[in-house]
């Protein structure tokens, strides 16, 4: 059951760049619809679950986590316009997949035996391997190595951003339901601040754009991910190390997704690579869910 738990934010991680993808605009477009229909979902959970709000220093990293999230994810939607969603997914996993096991293995504990460590390290190889796979291009031309370079650059400090989001919970005794509205607040405070943060931002005029709105619908989903990750990644479930590994399947819907449902072209031998590097990061999550 605990593993069902675990692979349900797939669903949602793996629908919800699909879904920015179609409904378009900028990223900031992207960010506030993302992180106002998670805040939504949220207060819709908060009171069918009439959860107690959180105070002191357990709202603070709950919020904290959020903040980070929406960081994070802001820079991976600047790296689907230099490489597209399926390029950046399966590099955004495995930077994800490396740092959150790092954090959980050296500060949480996680993977106690010598064993444990070199099963979990072997998968970490695997990942990296399936990652280089996955970014393959027969066409090497110089601005389009440059696009990949920059992508991988954004995608790699939005990483700390992520390790963020799933370490800040750790950090305090909350329970899953009560920390779900303060890390959405999180989330949408610092899009907010983003979209005023920067002349281009505030040019494009985010709050008068349709596809903003629509963006709220990709919220949803994410929301959806977000709630049951928490649940997840509970050291009583399945714990932050197994609990995110196996929640970055998502990987495999969204790069596919990328692909044939935005058409991000790939030739025969490109996608042979990718399937390939697929399977590896897959592999590595499975082995790694079973420490």
């Amino acid at each position: 059951m605990n593993i069902l738990i675990g692979l349900l934010p797939m669903i949602g991680w793996g629908v919800f760049p699909i879904l920015t993808g179609k409904f378009g605009g900028k990223p900031v477009n992207q960010i506030i619809g993302a992180t106002y229909g998670t805040l939504l979902s949220a207060i819709v959970v908060a009171v069918a679950m009439q959860t107690p709000l959180l105070t002191g220093k357990n709202f603070l990293f709950t919020f904290l986590s959020g903040a980070c999230w929406s960081i994070a994810q802001s820079l991976v939607f600047y790296a689907f316009a230099e490489m597209g969603v399926s390029k950046t997914m399966p590099v955004s996993t495995g930077f994800q997949l490396i740092g959150t096991s790092l954090w959980g293995v050296i500060v949480l504990g996680e993977w106690p035996t010598a064993t444990a460590k070199m099963i979990g390290f072997f998968s970490i190889v695997l990942i990296i391997i399936g990652v280089y796979l996955t970014t393959y291009s027969e066409k090497k031309v110089s601005e389009s190595e440059s696009s990949v370079v920059k992508g991988i650059s954004l995608v790699l400090v939005a990483t700390i951003g992520y390790v963020g989001y799933s370490a800040f919970p750790q950090a305090v005794s909350v329970d899953s339901f009560q920390a779900f509205l303060p890390q959405a607040l999180g989330m949408a405070v610092a899009s907010t601040v983003f979209a005023f943060i920067t002349k281009s931002n505030r040019e494009a005029k985010p709050y008068k754009s349709k596809s903003t709105y629509l963006n709220i619908i990709s919220g949803i989903f994410f929301a959806f991910a977000a709630l049951t990750y928490l649940i997840s990644s509970r050291k009583d479930v399945n714990g932050l190390a197994t609990g995110f590994t196996l929640s970055q399947m998502n990987v495999i819907i969204g790069t596919l997704g990328g692909i044939y449902i935005l058409h991000e072209g790939k030739t025969h031998k490109e996608m042979i690579m990718v399937v390939s590097g697929l399977i590896l990061v897959v592999a590595a999550g499975i082995i790694t869910a079973f420490i």
